[in-house]
């Protein structure tokens, strides 16, 4: 081949590829051109900017009865505060789940339980349908003998929308229907723990 030839050559080589270039970038592609003539594209699937959700905490956490509760000093029917509480730490909508372990004795002729409500300390008044019966002892035998007694745990589960820092507070009533308890208390020990816990719901 001459040199003239091969000049042609190169050159309509190069008519080409400058057309073929402009090609791509009419069409909207991204090839981008190094400086010596290498082409690249984004592999597949790149992000072209922030992940989604970066950034973005849920706020969670729990807590635990600090102390046994009795119940049995108060009123039939009083509702007592308990030190077993969170604080919902911005607005927004949690899912609250807390476990409540009760102890409720009694002789017969008897019928007492204990109920447990969510009380919104912050705005002053009742989570929504957070009422729970939480234990019970019934039996009208006359002549029973000896006392009955239960232990045992209950759930309380709610949802609840809040505009600001908000702390919610369990709440318990002992309630003699008929006969009367002899020891009511909401217990926490190594044997079995009240727990309140809170998740923020996207």
């Amino acid at each position: 081949m001459s040199s003239f030839s091969r000049r042609a050559f190169v050159s309509g080589r190069r008519a080409c590829l400058v057309a073929a270039g402009a090609a791509v970038l009419m069409a909207g592609g991204m090839m981008t051109t190094s400086a010596s003539g290498a082409t690249s594209e984004p592999p597949p699937g790149a992000a072209s900017g922030p992940a989604e959700g970066a950034g973005l905490a849920i706020a969670s956490g729990i807590n635990y009865l600090p102390a046994r509760v009795n119940l049995q000093p108060t009123a039939s029917g009083a509702w007592v505060g308990t030190g077993l509480a969170v604080t919902l730490p911005h607005a927004g909508t949690y899912a609250l789940d807390l476990n409540v372990r009760t102890r409720l004795t009694g002789v017969p002729p008897v019928n007492a339980y204990v109920v447990g409500r969510l009380w919104n300390t912050t705005a002053g008044a009742l989570v929504p349908n957070s009422e729970r019966l939480l234990s019970q002892i019934l039996d009208t035998t006359p002549l029973a003998a000896g006392a009955i007694g239960k232990n045992e745990t209950a759930p309380i589960s709610e949802y609840i929308t809040v505009n600001g820092p908000t702390t919610i507070r369990l709440e318990v009533q002992r309630t003699n229907a008929s006969g009367a308890s002899t020891a009511a208390d909401v217990w926490t020990d190594a044997n079995g723990r009240s727990s309140f816990r809170y998740t923020e719901i996207p």
